[in-house]
């Protein structure tokens, strides 16, 4: 079986999430992920996936369709609000409807059951390749994040607000709220959970979601008194997006 290649000295080997309410599948893909030097963890259905993909963060998803508690198509669709982990739907339903409803939902591929596991393997290393390689393309010009107004300098540290016709205002932020811009500044149209933004962005130790809120104001009113307005940008019962004009 070939080996999927290492992306530098001491990376760990990429995490694969099985999301599959059946245990002797659920088994025999571990078996075969390990075999092929990746690492696995199990969610045996959607709301325990989707647990696991907010805390694991997983390299890719293995995403079952009829699942206990949430099916695929919810866990695929909360995945794709979240960001950009690959997902490969293996389900019984076999109908050319079924398969572009997952490739239009976000799906990166979809085997179809009885499959032959080492094929899944297969497919996950491949769509595990396409992805690093656009992501070092990303990458290459990634350490300054431009949106609107705002350029968000990630090994600086410095966010400068630069509107046309005034000179550059660099802004006085904790390293929180520097967090918290650049976690909403890298998907300006996509809507974080105060959960999710409580994992990436804030200390260790920091475990109530309403102090997300506390940091937001902070960031919110030195951004509207260096002329940036609604950013960041409330949705109500959900969490925040960048807002502006992203």
């Amino acid at each position: 079986m070939e080996m999927l290649p290492q992306a530098g000295v001491g990376q760990a080997p990429a995490l694969v999430l099985i999301a599959e309410d059946d245990d002797e599948i659920a088994d025999i893909l571990t078996a075969y992920f390990s075999r092929g030097g990746f690492r696995t963890l199990c969610a045996l259905d959607g709301r325990q996936a989707l647990e696991l993909h907010l805390s694991a963060r997983p390299d890719l998803v293995l995403l079952d369709v009829q699942m206990p508690q949430l099916d695929g198509w919810m866990v695929l669709a909360e995945i794709r609000r979240r960001g950009a982990t690959p997902v490969i739907m293996v389900t019984a339903m076999d109908g050319d409807i079924d398969k572009l409803m997952g490739l239009r939902t976000g799906a990166d591929d979809y085997v179809v059951k009885p499959f032959n596991p080492a094929e899944v393997v297969a497919r996950a290393q491949a769509v595990l390749r396409r992805t690093r390689l656009h992501g070092a393309g990303m990458q290459a010009g990634a350490a300054v994040i431009r949106v609107d107004d705002l350029a968000i300098d990630l090994d600086k540290h410095e966010v400068t607000v630069t509107s046309p016709g005034a000179a550059p205002v660099q802004l006085a932020l904790t390293l929180t709220e520097f967090k918290l811009l650049a976690h909403l500044a890298r998907a300006p149209r996509q809507v974080f959970g105060r959960s999710e933004l409580l994992l990436h962005c804030l200390p260790e130790g920091d475990t109530l979601e309403r102090t997300v809120d506390s940091h937001v104001s902070k960031l919110r009113r030195k951004l509207e008194e260096a002329g940036v307005l609604e950013v960041p940008l409330g949705i109500r019962g959900v969490g925040y997006k960048f807002g502006g004009r992203a």
